[in-house]
């Protein structure tokens, strides 16, 4: 397997955490999958909205979590197609939901929640964790294939 690498940073605001996920977005390929975890209110959401503008989705989408419905498809330069497990209980409830076609697909997959179906979340996948420091500070942390992380944070090591 390819070296893994991470890399934290933190953002100050939700807007910031909005502008780094759009830069994240626009840096994406065919095929990525991203699995965000992080407490109930932490920025997940809030950085896919910043991705899916990164990938091109239309300002008239507005980027909602779609707790009840499981599954958001955006149309972008990669369709974005954005799970939320939370009310799922186990992984093989994904069956239901034919994701394996998702994952093998030629869109760019967001699972929020992910850490509800570990199990089947390839290791090729980019995990982001994110962690309260206060009210408006995140600690946004990006695991993945060495390779890829150097693309995707390109912008922190120069200053962006």
């Amino acid at each position: 397997m390819e070296q893994e690498k991470s890399i934290s940073i933190t953002t100050c605001s939700a807007h910031e955490t909005f502008v780094f996920a759009r830069s994240i977005g626009e840096k994406l390929s065919e095929g990525d999958i991203l699995a965000l975890s992080g407490e109930l209110g932490s920025g997940k959401t809030c950085f896919t909205g910043g991705l899916a503008r990164g990938l091109g989705v239309s300002e008239s989408y507005q980027i909602t979590s779609p707790t009840f419905t499981l599954i958001n498809e955006y149309p972008a330069k990669y369709k974005l197609c954005h799970f939320d497990v939370y009310r799922l209980n186990d992984y093989s409830e994904m069956e239901d939901l034919g994701y394996d076609e998702y994952f093998a697909g030629k869109g760019v997959v967001v699972i929020e929640w992910a850490e509800k179906i570990a199990q089947i979340i390839p290791e090729t996948a980019i995990f982001i964790y994110f962690e309260y420091v206060d009210d408006n500070k995140r600690k946004i942390t990006i695991k993945g294939p060495q390779d890829k992380l150097q693309i995707l944070c390109m912008d922190i090591k120069n200053g962006g």
